[in-house]
């Protein structure tokens, strides 16, 4: 009996172990996960052509003040 327990012991250690690395990696991805949903949520879209984004004003030459495209 005292070498099954041994043998039993040992498994037990190591099954142990075993789920420890796997249960830090299930929070650790599970974490990096909320992490990303997070920034998807907070991005906001950017509104093309707003605030003169979209044309150039020309500012020196024969054609200033025209908007190039």
């Amino acid at each position: 009996m005292a070498i099954k327990s041994k043998n039993i012991k040992k498994k037990e250690k190591k099954k142990m172990r075993d789920t420890k690395v796997l249960e830090q990696f299930k929070k650790h991805t599970e974490k990096k996960l909320k992490e990303m949903n997070v920034f998807k949520l907070l991005k906001k879209e950017v509104n093309h052509g707003a605030n003169g984004t979209q044309n150039y004003v020309i500012k020196k030459g024969i054609n200033k003040g025209k908007i190039a495209k």
